[in-house]
């Protein structure tokens, strides 16, 4: 599975779990289809206080991911991610620095740090070793529905001046995703769009799509 010290690139979708579950299929039988559909990257976002719960269905996400082997990270819970050994931790606003993460999940752990629309903290997010940034969100979201708008010219600069893989997020749809590719984004990372509309194998096709030239011509 893709690590810090993997060589193929992070690119391509980016599965983040949705917090509503669906009456017919379980979270992690919603996760494989987006896993069938050629997702890159899951994430397990959950902001419950049911903690043993949620250990139950990262574990279950975990040996599912191995399998496929596609890389499980953590939101907001570096305590869940080290439990687990899971494969790294998505770190926001109020969580623990990058060297607190790396420190704790080892060499080998992927470190993602939310930026928002600041260059500035994706900047230093690279400078204390993290493994990508993410920018966003980019249009209307109702997951992160307060969060500062972010330009696509945003995704632009930071390729100049960034080295890691660049995250988009927020309200990004197989319809609109597109730019933010040919504009920098190494992954789109997607809920509502991905797990709301049905058949999520076919929405993850469209989006891993993106990625090809004739899915951003």
């Amino acid at each position: 599975m893709p690590s810090r010290t993997d060589p193929r690139p992070l690119c391509g979708l980016y599965a983040i779990t949705p917090e509503r579950r669906g009456p017919d299929l379980t979270l992690v039988a919603q996760v494989e289809q987006a896993l069938q559909g050629g997702a890159r990257l899951v994430q397990y976002r959950d902001k419950g206080r049911d903690r043993p719960r949620r250990l139950r269905e990262a574990c279950a996400l975990l040996e599912l991911c191995r399998d496929y082997r596609v890389p499980l990270i953590i939101n907001d819970d570096l305590d869940l991610a080290a439990t687990l050994a899971a494969d790294g931790v998505h770190l926001g606003r109020d969580d623990p620095p990058v060297l607190e993460a790396r420190r704790r999940l080892g060499p080998g752990a992927l470190i993602g740090v939310s930026c928002y629309d600041r260059l500035h903290l994706a900047q230093r997010a690279q400078a204390e070793g993290a493994d990508y940034v993410a920018f966003g969100r980019f249009f209307p979201s109702s997951s992160k529905p307060q969060a500062t708008p972010a330009d696509p010219g945003l995704l632009r600069h930071a390729r100049t001046l960034l080295r890691l893989p660049i995250v988009a997020i927020g309200g990004i749809t197989p319809e609109n995703g597109g730019p933010l590719v040919v504009a920098g984004a190494d992954l789109l990372a997607v809920i509502e769009a991905l797990f709301g509309r049905g058949d999520i194998r076919a929405v993850a096709q469209s989006f891993t799509a993106l990625f090809t030239p004739e899915g951003t011509a």
